[in-house]
This record gives C-alpha cells, structure tokens and sequence, in this order.
C-alpha cells in the first residue's frame, strides 16, 4: 500500500466528540499516523504478519493503519487502572483495549473491522505465554500526570518481542533515551525522524486554534531481542 492511499484512508476515522484532558485525549494526526505505520512496515518489517499492540488507542488510528498494513492482532491498551487484572485468550482476530468505553464504541464503527473490544487498564493486562512483535503508540506526554509516558514505554519494552515505535516531544529526547537504555534495559533507541504534531483546540483552557509541537518518532528494540 502507498503512503497516500493509507493516510487517505485514514481519514474516514471518528476522532473524540468530546476528549477527556485527564485522559490526555488528542487525536493523532493522519500525517504522523501514516508515516510511523509506513515507515515501520516498509523499513523494518515491523508490520505485515506480525502481532501488533497499539497502546492507548482512543479512536484508533495507529491500530487502524496497523490492520490496513495486514498485521494478524492488534491491542488497544489504555493507561488508567480500572480492574484489578485482565488475562485474555488470544484468537487470530482484532482485539481492542481501553479506559474509555466512549472510544472504544468509536473504534468499533469505524471501516467495519473485526474488532474485540475490551474495557480495561494497560497495568493489569497480563500477557505472559502471549507474544507480541510490535508495539506502537501516542502516548501522553505526561502533562497531566506526570511519568505517564515512561509507564507506557516501560510496558511497551516489556511486552513486545521486536520493536517498539512511540512518539515523544523532542524537548524530552535525551530524557527518553537515557530511560530506555539505562532503566528500561532497550537494546537501541533511536529517533527515526522529527516530526510536527498538530495539536487542536480541543479543551476550554486552549487559547489557540493550534499548536504545533515537535515530535520524535522513536524506535526501540526491546532486550527480548538478545535471547531471540
């Protein structure tokens, strides 16, 4: 599939009637979907055939481009504790993962796609026995919470076998590296390209019709990879 044709695609998806900011609720844009999901199928075969998880889907466009580039499974993993634990039997079909159920009724509407959706929290998945090839996400930044983003990329290493593709404010480049390599135990972390994410008006508090923010798109390679 040519870049074009899926951020085209892309952009007959449902984005938030009305995001949540301490969900740290944005969409993310059809630009940046299109190449992360491109890039990591069409230079590192990250994609086709393998087991993909989107982490903190919200309307699920990263899941979205993952299915429209033939990935087997895919998850939708939110990021607030709900349940205590959630264990799932895997079957070779869609499943979705989310705190909030608004998005997850998105999901399941848009380009009529096989989608098991699952209401749950990303701390209590329990993924042992499974095994997952990549991981992608657009994960908050943190401003609401602080340390959000380095949960996320710390289940993300600790959940996928091949690699891991995450975007993050550039200002924080050195921060993400150095929590990937030292503390999360990445066998590499590198920044594919910088990229501009648009960020709409989209909560009382925005001043602006828009924000355009510098972002890094990341590849990790989980330790997971030494034993492979």
């Amino acid at each position: 599939m040519k870049l074009k044709q899926l951020e085209g695609l892309l952009g007959g998806l449902t984005q938030f009637p009305a995001p949540k900011v301490e969900l740290e609720q944005y969409p993310t844009g059809l630009h940046i979907a299109s190449r992360m999901l491109y890039t990591a199928e069409n230079s590192f075969d990250d994609i086709t055939g393998k087991v993909v998880a989107d982490f903190g889907c919200g309307c699920g466009t990263l899941a979205v481009a993952s299915a429209l580039l033939d990935a087997d499974i895919f998850f939708y993993l939110p990021f607030l504790i709900l349940v205590a634990m959630v264990v799932i039997e895997i079957n070779r079909h869609v499943i979705g993962i989310d705190i909030d159920p608004q998005s997850l009724e998105l999901n399941s509407a848009d380009l009529e796609l096989d989608i098991d959706l699952i209401w749950s929290d990303i701390k209590n998945l329990n993924l042992k026995g499974f095994r997952v090839d990549t991981v992608v996400m657009n994960p908050p930044f943190g401003t609401r919470k602080k340390g959000t983003d380095m949960e996320f990329l710390s289940m993300g290493l600790k959940v996928a076998s091949q690699a891991v593709y995450s975007l993050h404010k550039t200002s924080t480049r050195e921060h993400i590296k150095k929590a990937a390599l030292c503390d999360f135990n990445a066998v590499s972390a590198e920044v594919l390209c910088e990229l501009r994410y648009d960020l709409p008006q989209s909560y009382k508090f925005h001043k602006k019709k828009e924000v355009d923010i510098a972002v890094d798109l990341w590849r990790f390679v989980p330790n997971a990879r030494r034993s492979s």
